[in-house]
């Protein structure tokens, strides 16, 4: 098991952009509240948008684990850009897995070079992770459906041409999963992007509101061909998205704990570095043993991606551990640079503000801890 030379290649090639591109200007960027054009461009020359795309829609795909180990790489630079893709390579997932080949042969190859960016509309307001209370709905109407609702809290929402948009055909049906479905909807009539939304942290990308009034689209954007299916194609599609989200956390984590051994190497107090300092050292070791237990649970979930097997289990555990982790290294790691870390002239306030975005991303932890249990009564029944 593990990545092929041509994938630690790969990675290999994000880490130096990394290091050589982002690093250097993110604080800057970050606080101007700017959006990463120049990072973006640079991550669809790399293939990075790609990823994910199967041949022969697409030229550089990549297993799950390479694909994680690449978001921890941009995670490591700046969460934001690990998330431009997360949306995007769900949405790369669906098409592959449930797409009809006319959909796959529209969508794929442009998505591939990033040149068509996708995102997932799921969360809708009031709604929150209950995605089978969601209120958007789609009616027939002969040849195209028509679309009415509101979503909110959707990633790329601007500059996304491919929305994936879980909304409900039959409203009526029992138990409500039935009547869910997922279109693939471009920008048109009728679809209203409003303000970005105000964040904490996780900026330079936007998070917007959108608004369905009378939204008509083709009837053959529907994904698959088949009404119904929706809640579980998204709910497989999740699989890959909670494993970027653990990768997102593991690469924050991971340049949190960098910069605080760095610092603690550096930093004197009572004519010795402070990481000889008891207090400081048990931090670093249980930094360290965290981030390598969450990176070890997502690299077991992608690999039972890569496998084939239902990896729901596994993916909720790496995003649960993960997210919950990289908040307490983050937490940590503000300590050991004590004012320094409270600093906008130092990154940990960054990470700090980042990390609860793993928490509550992609289905908060608690439901995790729902779909953690459930598939473990499934997996040991008496």
């Amino acid at each position: 098991m593990g990545l092929s030379s041509e994938e630690e290649a790969v990675v290999e090639v994000v880490a130096r952009f990394v290091d050589t591109d982002v690093r250097p200007r993110v604080r800057e960027i970050e606080h101007s509240g700017g959006y990463p054009e120049e990072f973006i461009e640079r991550m669809k020359a790399l293939g990075v948008f790609g990823l994910c795309v199967p041949p022969p829609y697409g030229e550089v795909h990549v297993s799950t684990e390479c694909y994680l180990r690449v978001t921890e790489e941009l995670a490591r630079g700046w969460m934001s850009l690990a998330g431009a893709v997360g949306g995007h390579s769900v949405v790369t997932r669906l098409l592959t897995e449930f797409g009809t080949e006319q959909q796959r042969q529209r969508y794929l190859p442009r998505m591939a070079t990033g040149e068509l960016r996708a995102t997932m509309a799921l969360t809708e307001p009031g709604g929150g992770s209950d995605l089978q209370a969601l209120r958007t709905a789609a009616r027939r109407d002969g040849a195209s459906y028509v679309i009415d609702g509101a979503k909110t809290w959707i990633t790329n929402a601007r500059r996304s041409g491919l929305l994936a948009v879980l909304c409900k055909t039959d409203p009526a049906a029992d138990p409500p999963y039935r009547g869910i479905s997922i279109l693939l909807v471009e920008p048109t009539a009728g679809l209203t992007v409003s303000g970005d939304l105000g964040k904490l942290g996780y900026r330079g990308v936007e998070s917007c509101e959108l608004s369905f009034v009378d939204c008509r689209v083709p009837a053959d954007v529907l994904l698959g061909g088949a009404e119904g299916a929706g809640f579980s194609q998204m709910m497989r599609g999740l699989e890959l998205g909670r494993i970027q989200v653990a990768g997102r956390a593991i690469g924050v984590a991971r340049a949190a704990l960098e910069d605080s051994l760095r610092y603690a190497q550096q930093r004197h107090a009572f004519g010795k570095p402070i990481w000889q300092h008891q207090s400081i050292g048990n931090y670093l070791a249980d930094m360290a043993t965290k981030l390598e237990a969450a990176r070890l649970l997502a690299v077991q979930a992608a690999r039972r991606l890569d496998a084939g097997e239902r990896a729901d289990l596994e993916a909720g555990m790496a995003k649960l551990f993960a997210s919950e982790a990289c908040m307490e290294i983050c937490l940590d790691a503000m300590r050991i640079h004590g004012g320094y870390g409270y600093s906008t002239e130092f990154d940990i306030e960054r990470y700090f503000r980042d990390a609860p975005l793993m928490i509550v991303g992609e289905g908060t932890n608690e439901i995790q801890r729902q779909v953690i249990t459930r598939q473990l009564i499934a997996r040991h029944p008496v």
